[in-house]
Order: structure tokens, then C-alpha cells, then sequence
């Protein structure tokens, strides 16, 4: 079940930051490709090498399992109901929070910014793997795909992609400041300029080369530090007093 926050009361012009989740906030170490291997040989599927299984985080997972591992439509949701069980079970525990990435969220909080969580991740799962690693309270909201994945276009809670997922971040965010998107895959260039947003990516996460910058990046950045430069030149002077008071000059 979708749980639904309280919109964010609009108080003027606030600055917001959306992120991916998967590649941007939490480092997977395995927890999603481990994952996808082994629902494939449960279901006596070919189990492709690692490159094709990183492609793998980002997109979402039935498009990806059809489109990048080839596996038949009519045996989808099998496939995903054995990865979510293992995911449960041994997934989430092997994923790590990238570094820096605490701290960059106090920063920003501390600077005045609302921040969002835009994920394809179903939804209810985002939340838990956020509370797993103390991350959860950092956001005003968390956005995903419903967590029922047979859902198809037109039924109530259904979210085609990223850009919808995005969309409906925004829409509870409710303010009228500047805001960013946060990611590490084409799909978060693509769908926050869907929204009319840029999209800043970080290079710790699982674009192929190139691949961020062929899609319309605004920049690429190498660490957390570099990210809430970037951020702060983004939102504006503002939020660059704010952070440079935290942080230096930026």
C-alpha cells in the first residue's frame, strides 16, 4: 500500500532536490543483480553476465527483464515475485549508503531545501530500504512505483515511468522554487526534463560511459562534496550562502 505524506505546506519560493535511489543515494553491492540472478535460475532462465545485469538498476525492473535480460512477458511476474523475496530476505542487507551522502542531506536540509526521493523502486520497498540506513526522515517526500507491478496503464496508483514518478514528487512537494533532479541513469535526465527540470549526475552510480551526457546531463559530479557545489550553483545564491556557511565556499 502507497502511503500518502501531508502535501508540504506552500510558504513561498522553496528549493527542492529529488534523487534516485538505486545508483544515487544507496550503493546496491549486489543486492539487486545478486537478486536478479538468481529469480532467473529459479526459473530455469539463462543468466546473463554482470555487465548486462548492471544495466539492470535504474530502469524499471519488468521493462528491464523483458527488454535488457529477454525474459518471455508471461513469465515476468514470476520472475519478479522470486527477486522480491530474495531481495527481502538478503538484499537490502548487502546495500551500502554511498559516501558522504548523510551529510549531504543535512547540508541541504540545513540550507532550507525540501527534498524528494524519485524512485522505480516500488514504493513501499523505498521507504523500507530508507529507514534500513537511518535515511528515511531526511526526506519531506518518497516517490516510487506502486508495489503491486502487474498494475497496467489506467488503474488507480499505476506509474509508467521515471517521468510520472517525478511528476508526482513535485506535485507533493508544492512549492514554487527552483528544483533539481538527482541521478545516476539516462532515465533520471530524461524524466526530469519531462518535468522541466534539469537533472544532475553523480559518476559512483551505473551509466554505462557516456551515457549521462548523451541523455543531457547538466554535469556530472565525482563525489558528495562535489554534488552540494553543484547543487547549491544550481538552486541559486541563496542556497549558496547556506551551504557555504556549512561547507565553505562553494
Amino acid at each position: 500500500m502507497i502511503i500518502d505524506e501531508p502535501a508540504v505546506v506552500d510558504d513561498g519560493p522553496v528549493p527542492a532536490v529529488l534523487f534516485d535511489l538505486d545508483g544515487t543515494l544507496v550503493d546496491p553491492a549486489g543486492g539487486i543483480t545478486g537478486g536478479i540472478a538468481h529469480a532467473l535460475r529459479v526459473m530455469d532462465l539463462p543468466v546473463p553476465g554482470p555487465e548486462v545485469l548492471n544495466r539492470m538498476v535504474g530502469p524499471k525492473l519488468a521493462d528491464g527483464l523483458v527488454g535488457i535480460v529477454g525474459v518471455p512477458e508471461p513469465l515476468v511476474p514470476d520472475v519478479i515475485a522470486a527477486y522480491r523475496s530474495w531481495y527481502s530476505l538478503r538484499g537490502m542487507a548487502m546495500s551500502r549508503v554511498y559516501p558522504g551522502i548523510p551529510e549531504l542531506l543535512g547540508q541541504l536540509r540545513a540550507g532550507g531545501v525540501r527534498l524528494a526521493v524519485a524512485t522505480q523502486k516500488p514504493e513501499a520497498l523505498a521507504r523500507t530500504l530508507l529507514a534500513h540506513h537511518g535515511l528515511a526522515d531526511s526526506f519531506d517526500v518518497i516517490r516510487g512505483s506502486h508495489t503491486d507491478e502487474s498494475l497496467m496503464p489506467g488503474e488507480p496508483g499505476y506509474r509508467a515511468g521515471k517521468a510520472e514518478i517525478i511528476g508526482s514528487a513535485l506535485e507533493w512537494l508544492g512549492g514554487q522554487g527552483r528544483s533539481i533532479m538527482v541521478g545516476d541513469r539516462h532515465q533520471d535526465v530524461n524524466g526530469a526534463r519531462a518535468n522541466g527540470l534539469d537533472c544532475i549526475g553523480v559518476a559512483w552510480g551505473f551509466a554505462p560511459e557516456g551515457e549521462l551526457e548523451a541523455a543531457g546531463v547538466a554535469g556530472v559530479v565525482q563525489t558528495a562534496e562535489e554534488l552540494l557545489q553543484a547543487v547549491a550553483r544550481e538552486l541559486g545564491t541563496g542556497m549558496s550562502a547556506a551551504t557555504e556557511a556549512a561547507h565553505g565556499p562553494v
